[in-house]
């Protein structure tokens, strides 16, 4: 970083740590264990599409690993786009496989990464529920390197006050985006 940045305010950009991923399930114990939620065994990622081979390519490849797992029980990944065009892949679990869902959304940001597509990652998420039945996902931003929580409510709103409880509890397993303006609603996500 040089001096005008300093001067300015301006800070080098994390750089993203999809290692990250895997200290959701720690953190899946302590949601269940201070506040209810629990697994749902769904993940996805979110990513901008690029129209082209190389890209197109990427995404069989990717849809060939996760398929071939021998042991993934119900539907095989899917891909699908949201109405702001932005494309997902929703993979599906046990929801008491979660290390084998973390893995999953690894060896996706990973390919897309590795492949020259990292500045097209956008997040992955990994639902959860409680008794109630209330829905809530912790999002990774691949671009910040942080989580967040995400708990959509009927009309398009947020139960704010289940995001602040479920950022306290999670804080110690994960590392925690801390500017709440980042926090993106995802309306209809793939698994949500």
């Amino acid at each position: 970083m040089g001096f005008l940045d300093s001067l300015f305010g301006r800070s080098k950009p994390v750089k993203p740590d999809l290692d990250q991923l895997f200290g959701l399930p720690s953190a899946a114990i302590t949601l269940q264990a201070a506040v209810g939620f629990t697994p749902t065994g769904a993940g996805s990622v979110c990513f901008a599409s690029i129209e082209g081979g190389a890209f197109a390519q990427v995404q069989q490849e990717v849809r060939a690993l996760l398929d071939a797992d021998s042991e993934r029980a119900g539907a095989p990944v899917e891909f699908s786009r949201d109405d702001y065009g932005y494309s997902w892949l929703l993979s599906r679990r046990a929801p008491d496989d979660l290390p084998a869902l973390v893995g999953d959304l690894h060896a996706v940001n990973s390919a897309l990464e590795d492949s020259g597509f990292g500045p097209q990652l956008l997040c992955s998420l990994v639902t959860f529920r409680d008794a109630e039945l209330r829905s809530m996902a912790l999002v990774y931003l691949y671009k910040r390197g942080t989580f967040y929580p995400f708990a959509p409510m009927p009309g398009e709103k947020r139960d704010n006050p289940l995001e602040l409880q479920v950022k306290a509890v999670v804080k110690d397993d994960l590392r925690v985006e801390e500017d709440l303006t980042r926090w993106f609603p995802l309306w209809g996500a793939p698994g949500l």
